[in-house]
């Protein structure tokens, strides 16, 4: 579960990618360069946790490029930039970037900027998980960890979880399940919940030895309490 965090900077000044490169990597960083804007675009599908970006790029401005990539990448983006002014930083702001870097800048400010957007960002991530004991829920990950294991949940499965962890304590016919689950409109029969609470006990009790599931006899199921 703990992977190395990426960062990908698109500058064509190669002096100053070789300087961030080599420093972020000495810090356990992965770290692709690229020099200019086109490059960049197909470095993104790496999915970077963070972009450091020039705006005076030769083939792009860089205010127009993140505008184009903020459509389909929602990690901090941070200008870097030899002079700044104001209606500059609006417009960067604007166009979807979350700070800027003045050059030159000391390669400790960088790091504490760098660090400090993706401790925010993992902050904003934590939110979408749930912990019961050594048992936690990723909601974003649509997974499910015990003790830092993976246990293999199929995609209804994980729906089923969901569903009822995050309406803690609540109790559900299957039929109100199978139709938030499956949707109103859903040919089948609500007996197949049974069925996937079967089996999602059977992975809890083989993974973690208990059971996060309760049945509310006559009535229906409900997630425990933590």
């Amino acid at each position: 579960m703990h992977t190395k965090m990426k960062l990908l900077v698109i500058d064509d000044e190669r002096t100053i990618c070789n300087l961030i490169k080599l420093h972020f990597e000495t810090e356990g960083y992965i770290v692709s360069v690229a020099s200019n804007a086109q490059e960049g675009k197909i470095l993104l599908a790496d999915r970077p946790d963070l972009v450091l970006l020039d705006i005076n790029m030769p083939d792009e401005n860089g205010i127009d490029f993140c505008r184009g990539i903020r459509k389909y990448i929602d990690c901090p983006i941070l200008f870097l930039t030899s002079r700044i002014t104001e209606q500059d930083k609006i417009l960067g702001l604007q166009a979807g970037g979350d700070d800027y870097i003045t050059k030159p800048f000391s390669i400790a400010e960088l790091t504490a900027r760098v660090e400090a957007h993706l401790r925010r960002e993992k902050r904003n991530s934590l939110k979408n998980v749930k912990m019961y004991g050594r048992l936690m829920i990723d909601y974003n990950g649509r997974s499910v960890y015990f003790s830092d294991e993976l246990i293999p949940f199929s995609k209804k499965e994980f729906d089923v979880i969901e569903f009822l962890s995050l309406n803690e304590g609540q109790v559900f016919t299957k039929e109100v399940l199978y139709e938030r689950i499956w949707g109103y409109l859903a040919e089948g029969n609500s007996d197949v919940i049974k069925e996937h609470v079967r089996k999602i006990r059977g992975k809890f009790q083989e993974a973690a030895g208990c059971n996060y599931i309760e049945t509310v006899w006559g009535v229906g199921y409900k997630w425990k309490r933590s």
